[in-house]
């Protein structure tokens, strides 16, 4: 009877936590339950209202946050960011991003990919009071855009995405850049003073090669409060632990933070920023100047300049082709660069804080990244089609991770 339920149902629950794709799926799911009780309930309103809902106000007294969203955009996706941090820092000293000339087409990608939906949305809001909202097509998804490809089997080559995983690092990398940088408000000095320390402390414990990981997170937890009361985003705090913790303690630290991270935080991360109310007609998207920068950038900005990036770089000989791809599969990984969705969502959170503003921003990055998946999928399996080649896949993410570390050995 056990070994028949474990067969039944244990077994597929392992292996459906263990792959690659499941993080992107649960989103998905997330994410249409989330505004399927927002908008197709009798108890939409409350739902929407329960998020932002002051219920820890009494208890915490303005020293953390007070509601539901605030908890976990502030402090649980300080996780996910160390993650993003930890990311960084083994592909600059392991991986894609270790040498000049390995690292220089997905940086060089990268930025394109960047610059060029900053550009659009700002064509469209420059002279609005939206314009603060520029960073938020910038942002591809990691988890959603390898999540998509991976659905392509052996008809991407492998490079691909190894390509599209290093191009959407340094991507996160510049989303962090661009909050820490462009979105704080209302400095506080001893505060920033503060967590400059902090982080001189956590440099020390690194250089000293201080290994216990509990030293490293009491420091990031001081941190966290730190720069939660300085004005700059809270987050930042798990980048920077992510770069203090030494390479031989990040896979254990990583492997522990693993699964509730994906299947946890981000999940709940999902629910708690969709949970928008559609507008009564969609000309109101359409017709909004936010709407169609959010838009435009990520269906149309992210591909035009990952792909013309990545051209001029190969053309001009700085940079050259991943091994058994073409531009035409670089166009493909662009066009699933549209799909912001996290770091895009987060970030329209903090350029706006009234509710219709960051409803109408959501809704236009749900559309957005939705096409940006759509086209990107059908334009890769159409090419893969008439090319008619079929490579060996490999699409966990701990797999595109040991071809990282065989191309550097």
């Amino acid at each position: 009877m056990i070994t028949h339920l474990h067969k039944k149902l244990i077994t597929p629950l392992r292996t459906f936590l263990e792959d690659s794709r499941s993080a992107g799926i649960l989103l998905m799911v997330c994410t249409a339950v989330s505004l399927v009780l927002a908008n197709l309930t009798p108890t939409g309103q409350a739902y929407v209202g329960w998020w932002t809902r002051d219920v820890f106000g009494k208890i915490v007294q303005g020293h953390l946050p007070d509601s539901a969203e605030g908890w976990i955009n502030d402090v649980w996706m300080s996780f996910f960011f160390f993650f993003v941090g930890a990311e960084i820092k083994r592909e600059m000293l392991q991986g894609e991003l270790a040498s000049i000339r390995r690292s220089l087409l997905p940086v060089l990608a990268a930025l394109g990919g960047m610059l060029f939906p900053a550009l659009i949305y700002t064509l469209f809001n420059h002279d609005t009071l939206y314009h603060h909202g520029w960073g938020i097509p910038m942002a591809t998804d990691i988890a959603f855009s390898l999540g998509v490809l991976s659905l392509l089997g052996k008809r991407v080559p492998v490079q691909l995405k190894i390509f599209l995983m290093a191009l959407a690092i340094i991507d996160d990398l510049g989303a962090v850049v661009t909050i820490a940088l462009f979105y704080a408000s209302d400095l506080h000095t001893g505060y920033l003073l503060l967590a400059g320390g902090i982080v001189g402390l956590l440099a020390l414990c690194n250089g000293m090669k201080v290994k216990h990981p509990g030293i490293y997170f009491l420091l990031g937890g001081v941190l966290w409060w730190s720069l939660f009361h300085s004005g700059v985003h809270p987050t930042i705090a798990g980048v920077a632990l992510g770069f203090a913790l030494p390479l031989s303690r990040l896979d254990q630290v990583e492997y522990f933070l693993h699964k509730p991270v994906h299947f946890v935080i981000l999940p709940l991360f999902a629910l708690a920023n969709t949970a928008v109310v559609f507008p009564h007609s969609g000309e109101e998207i359409l017709h909004s100047t936010i709407g169609m920068g959010v838009m435009l950038g990520l269906f149309v900005g992210k591909p035009l300049g990952i792909f013309f990036s990545s051209f001029i770089a190969t053309r001009v000989g700085v940079a050259s082709l991943p091994s058994q791809t073409s531009y035409r599969q670089l166009l493909g990984a662009g066009m699933l660069g549209g799909i912001g969705f996290t770091m895009s969502i987060f970030t329209t959170s903090l350029a706006f804080h009234t509710a219709d503003v960051q409803a109408v921003a959501k809704l236009s990055i749900l559309l957005g990244s939705l096409c940006s998946a759509i086209f990107g999928y059908l334009y890769l399996y159409g090419l893969a089609r008439q090319t008619r080649t079929r490579i060996p896949e490999t699409p966990s993410y701990p797999a595109i991770q040991e071809e990282f570390a065989v191309s550097v050995a």
